[in-house]
């Protein structure tokens, strides 16, 4: 039996594809905070005071991993639970103000990186990759769910 060409493999490409969006990160946004945990920090500058579960879909992640995630940041001191004003019964999650700092710095950190990551192509083909991509994640979401 003949090796397959590895390059036709999208499953492959996605893995190498995260491989260098992980070292990018580490080198020009941070070591301390990943890119989940800056996806939910920008979801609740988004959508201040959300539940967890709402959290979770906005920001595509599962419970497992936003449960992981979440109490990574409130740990640190970036994210705080606080009782719901309108439900005394439930939490809902909002920046701190150093959560709100860090935010703020690492917008400019992850503008700088991606346009490094995608400098490789023109303003076109950035906008077809990134359009392609997430439909292919949007509908393998579809197939999960």
């Amino acid at each position: 039996m003949a090796a397959v060409d590895l390059s036709t493999h999208p499953g492959h490409l996605a893995r190498r594809l995260q491989q260098a969006h992980s070292l990018l990160w580490g080198a020009m946004v941070s070591e301390e905070t990943t890119s989940p945990q800056f996806a939910v920090l920008n979801a609740l500058v988004e959508k201040p005071d959300i539940d967890q579960r709402t959290l979770s879909e906005h920001v595509h992640l599962d419970r497992s991993t936003i449960a992981d995630v979440v109490a990574r940041l409130v740990r640190r001191g970036l994210v705080e639970r606080v009782r719901d004003p309108k439900d005394g019964r439930r939490n809902v999650l909002k920046l701190s103000e150093e959560g709100t700092r860090h935010h703020r710095k690492l917008v400019t950190r992850t503008a700088r990186m991606n346009r490094v990551f995608l400098a490789p192509l023109d303003e076109g083909e950035q906008e077809t990759l990134l359009r392609l991509i997430a439909r292919v994640a949007d509908a393998a979401e579809e197939l999960r769910g």
